[in-house]
Order: structure tokens, then sequence, then C-alpha cells
């Protein structure tokens, strides 16, 4: 009869929950990373696979010291099910795109809006939430827990803690030199640790939040205001448009053997080949590229500052930031603002199919320009103007969200955002796709912009926040650490057009001032260029102005 009676399990102490949980997380859980590393071609060999196994007790040792401080009774089973289910998402994300989980990812996480969060939704993703959290989940929820008294409990926890960090020691002094160089070569490996890459990230994302000082931002251009024009010239309009996620490697005018610039190569606009971006994601590029710090110096400031949609505010112009993505990342807090969906009044309603309810093509950013334009502070507009447009772009990992259904022109796309789950040239069909329509929606901007030349000098100023790598090196979308990131990720399109008056009396494409600007296209230049090359299009004196950062300086000179 006994053996009929129903099981009952043991009881657990939660220090052996703690310790089991290290050892699923740290074998299954990782399993991106020591697929990654058993690729390596210094691993490719008898020893390397023996650094990887003793990697493998590394990251249980640490998991399992880590795990031991929070081995109470009433804590542990709520921390496993978080740490399983986050170690099993990251699992999925980071096997499926190559991506990495750094500060910065995190706050492109953070900063994600629903839309976006819903493209990155797959059923592989369930599948990696049902093959490595769920089954452990269920073991150990109903795992009845031992209790022992605080003292004890205490020892217990800290002998575990101790034993980790002691094995984790004798575990690297055993191959310290594999893993020194192994780590020195591939610092992306140490972001491939979950969950305590995630979990480690997004304390750095808080403490850095938590040091910046309370209060506005610091002034920056004070002194800023219009350069005087001559006698009948017409108040500047700069049209700037903030790409999203195009790569130059796919720009026809750059070169790529694709006709993806079918449109733009039939007017005079000049397309600068050797642009790098400010960083691999929106939120990392997008407040940097408006910022007169640089790269260099802007993760190093201790205090936020004003940006550039400032500065030309304070000269006077008018100033409208227009987003068609998930918002401006702090840009455009003290400008003018508005989401496409939003129209201004007199303008007429959004064409059908332009719009899903939950996202708007490109292509709605050039509705209702006019409209937005008259509703514009009348005073500033006579001084000049600067609309800034944020696309959607080439946003992944859904491609084919990006452009409608009459402009495809490569074929057969992914439709799926499962991008691995596609073939490579489906992807890039994809991709090359939103590019296509990124050169239709800049051709309709500087046809608009043609059209207010009567009124304005105006200009077209065209650059992407980042690129996107396509599957090379089995890596997908971006975010990669800028200090290793492939140059997929960071070469981006730029691309200017001016009008006659825009240029100083020099049509672009056939005056000197084009011919000088055209000999400097393959010159190397970056989002720290923009800064001032804008203050240099608009008009705009200010001490922070750097005329060796305006790309058209020299031109504009002669």
């Amino acid at each position: 009869m006994r053996l009929l009676a129903p099981f009952k399990p043991s009881l657990a102490s939660p220090l052996t929950l703690a310790w089991l949980a290290a050892v699923w997380i740290g074998v299954l859980g990782n399993w991106p990373l020591w697929q990654r590393m058993i690729a390596l071609p210094e691993l490719d060999n008898a020893r390397g696979h023996v650094f990887v196994l003793v990697f493998i007790g590394i990251v249980i040792a640490l998991q399992g010291a880590l795990l031991s401080l929070l081995a109470w009774r009433r804590l542990i089973k709520p921390v496993l099910v978080l740490m399983l289910i986050a170690t099993a998402a990251l699992a999925h994300f980071i096997g499926s795109y190559g991506t990495v989980i750094d500060p910065t990812m995190v706050v492109n996480i953070v900063q994600t809006d629903v839309r976006e969060a819903r493209d990155l939704l797959s059923l592989r993703l369930a599948l990696s939430l049902l093959l490595i959290a769920l089954p452990p989940i269920v073991w150990l929820w109903r795992r009845p827990l031992a209790d022992a008294p605080f003292g004890r409990r205490l020892g217990f926890n800290l002998l575990g803690f101790l034993g980790g960090i002691l094995l984790m020691v004798a575990l690297g002094l055993s191959c310290f030199a594999d893993l020194a160089a192994t780590m020195r070569n591939y610092k992306s490996l140490r972001y491939m640790i979950s969950p305590v890459n995630a979990f480690y990230s997004l304390g750095a994302v808080a403490a850095r939040a938590g040091a910046q000082p309370k209060g506005p931002p610091e002034v920056i251009g004070a002194d800023a205001r219009l350069a005087p024009r001559p006698a009948g010239a017409k108040p500047p309009l700069l049209l700037l448009v903030v790409g999203e996620t195009a790569r130059a490697a796919n720009f026809s005018l750059d070169g790529y053997e694709r006709p993806t610039n079918a449109e733009l190569a039939k007017l005079p606009v000049l397309s600068f080949k050797n642009v790098t971006s400010c960083g691999t994601s929106t939120a990392a590029s997008l407040p940097c590229m408006f910022s007169p710090l640089g790269r260099e110096q802007y993760g190093e400031q201790k205090k936020p500052q004003q940006n550039l949609l400032d500065v030309l505010q304070r000269a006077g112009l008018a100033v409208l930031w227009l987003d068609n993505q998930s918002g401006c990342k702090g840009v455009c807090e003290r400008v003018p603002n508005s989401m496409t969906t939003q129209l201004p009044a007199g303008a007429k309603p959004l064409p059908a199919g332009l719009c899903d309810g939950e996202e708007c093509l490109d292509e709605a950013l050039l509705h209702g320009l006019d409209e937005r334009l008259a509703a514009l502070d009348p005073a500033r507009t006579t001084q000049g103007v600067v609309l800034v447009l944020h696309q959607m772009g080439s946003h992944g990992p859904a491609y084919y969200k990006r452009s409608p259904a009459a402009r495809k022109p490569f074929q057969p796309e992914c439709t799926s955002n499962a991008l691995q789950q596609c073939p490579r040239e489906q992807v890039v069909n994809a991709y090359d796709n939103t590019i296509a329509y990124t050169d239709h929606v800049l051709a309709g901007a500087v046809r608009w912009l043609q059209g207010q030349q009567q009124r304005f000098d105006a200009s077209l100023f065209y650059v992407s926040d980042h690129g996107e790598s396509l599957g090379e090196n089995n890596l997908y979308l971006h975010g990669v650490p800028y200090a290793f990131a492939p140059r997929e990720q960071t070469h981006v399109p730029l691309i200017l057009w001016m009008s006659e008056g825009a240029a100083a009396g020099d049509v672009v494409g056939k005056g000197p001032q084009a011919q000088c600007m055209a000999q400097r296209l393959d010159q190397p230049y970056s989002h720290d260029h923009l800064f001032h090359t804008v203050l240099g299009m608009a008009g705009v004196q200010t001490s922070v102005y750097r005329p060796a950062m305006d790309m058209i300086a020299p031109c504009r000179a002669r």
C-alpha cells in the first residue's frame, strides 16, 4: 500500500535550490555564449574545448555565489523565477540576433515602446521560455523548503557565497592565460553571461542616472544669434531628416550594386561615403549627434546639456521636431514637437493605408507640412525654419512593415520578425526595400522643398542614427558595444541637397561650390560634424560653433 501512497518530495534547502538553479542557468541558459566560444578559431582544438568547460564552471560558480546571498526561504523562489525567465528571454535574443546586453542595450530596452516590443515577440521566444524557464520553475515551485534559524541560514548562505567565489578563482587560475587572452580579444563575451549581464547593466544605468545632478540642463550657445543676411536674401528652410537603422553599405549612391536610390540618383544630391555614427543604437546616437561634445566626450559629461535645437531656437529660428518613431530621447523636450498622427489645424486626414492604427509609414512625415509650417510662430518663421523629421526608416526586425506593398522592388522578402528563420537573401530583400522606400520619401521631401523656394533658401540634410547587421558574422540588428561593433553598424549614409539660394548662388551639382563639395565626398566625417554643419547652414553665429567641424564651411568660403 505504501507504493500507492502519493509522492511527497523531501524538504529542500534554499541554498540547494540556489546552486541547482546556478547549474541549470549556467549550462542551459547560457547556450549562446557556449556556441559563440566554441566557434572562436582560437578555441577550435582540444585545449580550447577544455577551456570552454572550465569557463562553464566559472559561470556556474559566479551564479551560485550570487544566488547564495539570496537563498532565504521566503525569497529564493521568487528570485529564481525572475532569474529563469530573464535567462530564457536573454538566451533567445542573444542566440537569435547575436546581440549583447550592455548598459547601452538596457537603455534601449527601457525606452522601447509597445509597437517596437511587439516586433520582437516570436514563437522562438515562447519556445525558449518553455524549454529553459518553465521546467525548473514548475519543479522548484512544487518543492517544499526546509526552514532554519536565521543565524544558521545566514552561515550556510555565506559559506555558499565564499565557496562559489573560491571555486571561481581556482578555476580562473587554472586557465589564466587562456582566460585573459579570450577576455582581452573578445570583450563582448562578458556581456553574454546571463542573467548577470542584464542585472549588472541595469545597475550601471541606474547608478549613472542617480549620479547626474538634478535641475535643468546646462545652457550652451547663450550668445547665439542669426548672421545678417544680404539684402534680398531669403530666410533658410532646413529639413533635417534623421534616418533610422540605415547603413551606408546598402545605398546605391554609395556604391551598392542594387538600385536602392533610384529617385535620389536623378536629383542633384551629394552623398558622403565615409560617415560614422556616434553610437550603435538610437538611445546612444540621437542625443550624441545633436550635442556639441562629440562621441569621445559625450559619454563623459558630468551634467546634461542643451543641444543643437536649443541653440537654433535661441538664435530666433522656428524649430519643429516631427516624430514617426518612439520619441526623441529627450532631444526635442524644449522645442515644439509633434507625432505624425497629430495633424495641425487645416490639414487633410492622413491617406488610407498610410497608418495602421499603431504606426505610420514614413510618407506620413511629409503629409501636412505646409500646414505645420503655417502653424509655426510667424515672427520666427521670417527669420528661418528648421524642421526635423525622425523616421521609422529601416527599424527591425520586422523590416517588411517599413515599406508599403506598392514599393517593394526586391522579392521575395522575409515577412517574419524571426530573421534567422528566413534565408539571408530574403532578409536583405526586406531591408533593401526599406532603403528604397527611404529613397522615395527623401525625393518627396526634396520636391516639397523645391516648392518652397519662393519664400526660403531651402536645404535637406539626411543622416542615419546608426547602421544594422544583416547576418554578417551571425549578427543581426544593432546595439553591439561601440568598441567592437562591426562597420555595418557604424557606417551610415549622409545626403545633402541645397537650393540655389541656400548654396549661396550655386546650384548643387553645377557650380564651383558643388565641385568643391564633390571633391570632399570621400573625406571621413561623423555625427560629430552635424552640430556645427547645421549651425552653418542655418546662419547661426555662436561661440560654440567650430568652423573646422562644419562640413560645408571650406566650400562656403570659396
